[in-house]
């Protein structure tokens, strides 16, 4: 059975918006836990996994596409980091509750839609290739983040063990 291009274009934003919900109820949550250094590095390598799809050349970008890609990712990673901050409470590492975040994070989800959208209608890309893109794109955006966010749980980790 072929999808029809409106289908997936519908059902990617059907899961864009999910990812929006879930994301924000689990950084919520996380923000009442203490911060460990396995709960940063591991997203980012466990969605290395999806890097397995290139093995298709139907997933494949062109080099433009995939430059293109990596920089927008990596210019979307900024607001990540500029809306995630630790604190210290009772001796522990916490994330801090940021609205400005989930702002962030619905605008990010907003600018991908619509970048598919018309990737979608005035290019003509075919969706598998259109998800190695984003697949690409939403990769340089989390790894700049959580190395960003490492580095700074690592100091903070220096700062509480000296004192």
């Amino acid at each position: 059975m072929m999808f029809t291009k409106q289908f997936l274009l519908i059902t990617s934003i059907v899961v864009s918006l999910s990812m929006i919900v879930v994301v924000n109820l689990v950084r919520l949550r996380n923000t009442k836990k203490p911060v460990v250094a396995k709960k940063i590095v591991l997203p980012p390598l466990l969605m290395a996994t999806g890097a397995g799809m290139f093995i298709l050349p139907m997933f494949r970008p062109t080099l433009p596409e995939l430059i293109s890609a990596v920089v927008m990712g990596m210019l979307f990673s900024i607001i990540l980091i500029k809306t995630s901050k630790f604190e210290i409470r009772d001796n522990q590492i916490y994330l801090q509750r940021s609205k400005l975040f989930l702002v962030a994070l619905i605008g990010l989800v907003a600018l991908r839609m619509m970048g598919k959208i018309f990737l979608a209608e005035s290019i003509q890309i075919d969706p598998a290739q259109m998800s190695g893109i984003f697949f690409i794109l939403a990769f340089s955006m989390i790894l700049p983040w959580r190395i960003s966010m490492y580095i700074r749980f690592r100091a903070l980790k220096r700062q509480l063990e000296n004192v």
